[in-house]
């Protein structure tokens, strides 16, 4: 089975492995591909995968071997599906990828606009703090979210997610750090929080 990714670079970081898909059959993957060089480069492949470089109804119709498509994203825009279906080959997306990691940065957003971090690290650059008359330095509301409430479960639930309450429960497993039953990150007693591992 030949199989070939037509753009692979941004979908392989440091801590993942094309292994499991090279184990399937002879499998070659490419970095980026122009539009100019899909045909060449997908000619003969029974298995495109393809993360934004886009299969057209004339790509696809002159792909005899084509078999089957995988959208590396999860969107379906990029492949022209009528003209898929019109050959009877499948086309699939993922349309849970990102779910965990999207609902990190969506928590790591909420905190930037609370605490106003990028804002206050920039002027502190600028010299801010370091001209400032007092040992504390800020220039934007002080806001503390224990007790805070509203919209805090929206946030959780609003996230795309098949587990909606594993942020929560990461959230409230620090608290333990608050009280002395967990050690700071970092130091020798260190153990993660039995409910994070839940």
């Amino acid at each position: 089975m030949k199989i070939v990714v037509l753009d692979g670079h941004t979908l392989k970081p440091s801590d993942l492995s094309w292994k499991g898909l090279k184990a399937l059959g002879e499998c070659t993957i490419y970095d980026r591909t122009p539009a100019s060089a899909t045909f060449e480069r997908a000619q003969g492949a029974e298995i495109v995968l393809t993360n934004k470089t886009v299969l057209s109804a004339e790509a696809i119709q002159s792909l005899k071997a084509l078999r089957y498509v995988s959208i590396l994203a999860t969107g379906y825009n990029i492949v022209d599906n009528d003209a898929a279906k019109a050959r009877g080959i499948p086309v699939s997306n993922i349309p849970t990828y990102g779910t965990e990691s999207v609902a990190q940065m969506v928590f790591a957003h909420v905190l930037n606009l609370i605490q106003n971090v990028a804002h206050h690290a920039q002027t502190v650059s600028k010299g801010r703090w370091s001209r400032s008359p007092d040992f504390c330095y800020w220039d934007t509301p002080l806001v503390e979210l224990h007790g805070y409430k509203p919209g805090s479960r929206l946030i959780f639930k609003s996230v795309l997610t098949d587990d909606p309450g594993w942020l929560d429960k990461w959230i409230r497993s620090l608290s333990g750090m608050r009280n002395g039953r967990t050690a700071l990150p970092g130091s020798k007693m260190f153990r993660p929080p039995k409910k994070l591992m839940d």
